[in-house]
């Protein structure tokens, strides 16, 4: 479809688009891997999902492709099956289109990567690419137009845009997805991303998802007072809930939906449909609403604009930690590494760390957090308690067992009650490897992730760009192994938590300084942050055997494990005296270390110091 021959049909007529497919499809087949595969596997569901929307009276359907892009459907085995999905998507629709009474325009859905939540995260050019594959595989197959939607990140429906225009010119609807709030990730209010979507040749800006009509109608009225572009709007049902396995959307009336239509109309939206736990009937109340319609004309904004302003991050502070300032201070540090209780008493952590504190030689304490993926008491509520008694710490903070919104939840709580001021950053051992391999891990965010929330957090943000009641100062740590199998890929992702906004480096346990100096070689240029050394003191030749052949990141070397299997009796002194000159070697080239006690004997450590 030409953009004139659209842009002249949004004129002076509101276009009914379809509503829900993933939950009417859910109805119909049940819990699936991967919606858009139901083009190949159950493309009969799909067809009668566009007929019944059809029938109700909409005049757009979009394709059931909405994930089909390669960034989504590659961790599910799918990624060769881009071309095929989206062209069965559109194929299906087409014959849906075929069997109607009256002419229907075809959309060629395309959802975000989630690139916001995912560990993975692409740089601009593979974004483009990405959607650009997509894209090109519904056009060939013969869509109308493009529905962009449900996007949290302006700079991503940017690309998104740009990948289509760079070979279509076929119309574009742009919805983005906003909060309750009434701004999108990043703290974009509705004007000003109006205003930089519809210079991008876009012919609809919109707003999709995440609310229900009442919530949403605010937003399209900030969106109708830019000039020169349309509108469209497509609420959820309303707010979901959990019941066992399954998301639950609220039963809407249809007549809710038909007052939702009869208001947006009066604001100038054009185009007016429905997201997630809509069905035909609602698609239907507001067809019906609107045949007696005329979109109203929009208005000017000439009070809005101010409003319309993102609230800048308060600008962030260098951290305010004794920790931080020794290592600015070049002052070599050190910390011993504990590991949280696995039952409620911390008396024997408290007798412990008090012993080591004593020495007078030991900095901090660094806290691990469900090593080996096994229960024990959380490393920031330990961290607290031994901040409570006067002891610095530097709890680690894994990305295993929470969402993003359960880590900021633990970050505020543990900086304000806890006060704790250091953070290391990691992604945390996989629940296979622990006691509970039935269970799954969040993952929504990995360590590079961890270290932007903390860095927002610092900035007085939150992850969605929601300016906080003040703003935390933490000292962000993170993980990097010098033996990594793949040097290469361990260095991309040091240098990426660094610009993440990493403040220092603790390294995997090290057995041998030539293994650091082939990193650092690699690595290449100045150390950009402080890195710590880990020491593990080894007590026995098996102990050593074990964990160079089962302990991922650990590597000892050859002349070591010989030289502590022929000391037999003494092999515990072979390894103690290693990590002292581990420690030796460190104070002359790194910021600090930390110390690994062997087998949770705390007292050990003081002969090393």
């Amino acid at each position: 479809m030409k953009i004139s021959d659209f842009n002249e049909r949004l004129k002076n007529s509101i276009l009914i688009a379809d509503g829900a497919m993933g939950s009417m499809l859910y109805e119909a087949v049940g819990s699936v891997r991967c919606f858009d595969e139901l083009n190949s596997t159950e493309p009969e569901a799909v067809f009668r999902v566009h007929q019944a929307y059809i029938e109700a009276g909409a005049q757009i359907i979009e394709t059931n492709t909405f994930g089909a892009n390669r960034f989504k459907l590659a961790p599910l085995g799918l990624g060769d099956e881009v071309q095929r999905l989206n062209s069965r998507g559109v194929k299906i629709a087409r014959e849906a289109r075929e069997a109607a009474s009256r002419e229907i325009l075809i959309a060629g859905s395309i959802g975000p990567l989630g690139i916001g939540v995912q560990a993975r995260h692409p740089e601009p050019d593979q974004i483009r690419a990405i959607f650009h594959e997509q894209a090109l595989a519904l056009e060939e197959r013969g869509v109308d137009l493009f529905i962009l939607e449900t996007f949290s990140y302006i700079e991503e429906i940017l690309l998104a845009i740009e990948a289509v225009r760079s070979f279509s010119n076929l119309p574009i609807v742009a919805q983005l997805t906003y909060s309750e709030e009434g701004t999108t990730f990043g703290d974009v209010r509705p004007f000003l991303a109006a205003s930089l979507l519809k210079d991008k040749n876009v012919q609809v800006v919109g707003a999709n998802c995440t609310l229900g009509p009442q919530s949403l109608l605010p937003i399209l009225q900030e969106l109708s007072n830019s000039q020169d572009i349309s509108i469209s709007g497509m609420p959820n049902a309303g707010f979901p809930k959990r019941e066992g396995d399954r998301i639950v959307y609220p039963k809407s009336s249809p007549q809710y939906f038909a007052e939702f239509a009869r208001e947006a109309a009066g604001l100038g939206v054009r185009i007016l449909g429905g997201c997630c736990g809509t069905t035909p009937a609602h698609i239907r109340a507001m067809a019906e609403t609107v045949k007696s319609l005329r979109p109203a004309k929009t208005h000017s904004a000439t009070t809005v604009v101010a409003a319309a302003q993102p609230v800048a991050p308060t600008e962030e502070r260098d951290p305010e930690s004794k920790f931080w300032k020794r290592l600015q201070k070049k002052e070599f540090s050190v910390c011993v590494e504990i590991d949280p209780p696995k039952g409620i008493a911390l008396d024997r952590i408290y007798e412990q760390v008090d012993r080591v504190m004593a020495s007078k030689k030991v900095d901090a304490i660094d806290i691990n957090s469900g090593a080996m993926a096994r229960v024990g008491m959380d490393a920031l509520v330990v961290a607290g308690a031994l901040e409570a008694r006067g002891i610095e710490t530097v709890p680690h903070l894994t990305t295993r067992d929470q969402n993003i919104i359960g880590l900021q939840a633990m970050l505020l709580g543990a900086w304000t009650v806890g006060g704790v001021r250091n953070v290391l950053a990691i992604t945390g051992d996989p629940p296979s490897v622990g006691d509970y391999p039935e269970t799954s891990g969040v993952y929504e965010v990995d360590s590079v992730g961890l270290v932007k929330i903390l860095h927002r957090l610092n900035q007085g943000t939150d992850w969605a760009g929601k300016t906080l009641g003040g703003q935390t100062n933490f000292t962000i740590g993170v993980a990097v192994n010098p033996v990594a199998d793949d040097l290469d890929v361990e260095i991309a992702r040091f240098h990426a938590k660094v610009e993440a906004g990493a403040h220092f480096a603790m390294t995997q346990p090290l057995f041998d300084p030539e293994h650091w100096h082939t990193f650092e070689k690699k690595l290449g240029g100045k150390l950009p942050i402080p890195v710590l050394i880990g020491i593990w003191p080894l007590n026995s030749y098996k102990q050593a055997l074990r964990l160079n052949n089962e302990v991922p990141g650990i590597v000892i070397p050859e002349p070591l494990l010989k030289s502590m299997g022929a000391a037999g009796a003494a092999a515990r002194d072979c390894g103690f005296d290693l990590a002292r000159r581990m420690l030796a070697w460190a104070r002359t080239e790194l910021a600090g270390a930390y110390l690994i006690p062997p087998f949770k004997r705390y007292e050990e450590i003081l002969e090393i110091l």
